[in-house]
């Protein structure tokens, strides 16, 4: 059984059909990316499985549960974490501070005025182990906001990291960043996800970012689905290249 599943999800605002009857299975440690013009309904999926918007049509199903129309919270609580396409932090908080917080936000009683102490340090483990697999802990006692952008968008990853995730959602997690911080970004989120352990849904800009990290690609075009299957299948896919007005190449 897959670990996530949609069926004919769709989004219309108005006028617009945002997503278009999307339909995927993403299998318990498979890494997929979903690539697709600007406009094609990449954030949008995103926003319904998350449970930032509502879809019109179709189920989001997690783990066999349908989570279709649930709060973000409660969704977040069941194993899906994500990053977003701008960057979100707490900038004048530490490193440190920004995962712990991530990892305490998991928990149904998060905020518990006394009694807390368990909790919170549950929370600090999962933030510095989570800091540590994203190379972050030379860094983790500094402001969040004096990182360099490219630590500030693999602060985001960890911070979706520390709430130990059974699937992880990544939104152009090298967006803004310099060829130099992109090679490092991709070569750390390799690392991390090279030993299937991890549940990786991906959208990312960068072809060559998608090729080296992806085991399968679903394509979008208009809202809907023009292409589903491997790196080098996708690449050589007529309808995929008209869509990119020439292809990759």
């Amino acid at each position: 059984m897959a670990l996530l599943e949609l069926d004919g999800l769709s989004c219309r605002f108005g006028g617009l059909l945002a997503v278009d009857r999307v339909s995927m299975r993403v299998a318990e440690g498979e890494v997929r990316a979903v690539i697709g013009p600007n406009g094609a309904g990449k954030s949008t999926l995103f926003h319904l499985i998350t449970g930032l918007v509502k879809p019109t049509g179709g189920t989001v199903r997690f783990a066999g549960e349908n989570l279709t129309g649930l709060p973000a919270d409660r969704i977040c609580r069941r194993g899906l974490s994500r990053t977003f396409q701008l960057t979100s932090l707490f900038p004048e908080m530490t490193a440190r501070e920004n995962a712990r917080l991530a990892a305490q936000a998991r928990q149904k009683r998060c905020w518990q005025p006394w009694g807390g102490s368990p909790l919170f340090g549950a929370a600090l483990r999962h933030a510095d182990a989570a800091l540590e697999q994203l190379g972050l802990t030379d860094v983790a006692h500094q402001t969040a906001g004096l990182l360099s952008h490219g630590d500030q968008r693999l602060l985001e990853v960890a911070m979706a990291l520390a709430q130990q995730p059974r699937l992880l959602l990544l939104d152009e997690p090298t967006q803004g960043l310099s060829v130099e911080e992109t090679a490092l970004a991709v070569e750390t989120l390799g690392a991390l996800f090279s030993d299937g352990a991890m549940t990786v849904l991906l959208v990312e800009h960068d072809m060559e970012v998608v090729f080296r990290l992806a085991r399968t690609i679903t394509v979008l075009h208009r809202g809907a689905v023009i292409a589903d299957g491997a790196p080098e299948a996708v690449r050589a896919d007529a309808a995929v290249q008209t869509a990119y007005l020439g292809g990759f190449d």
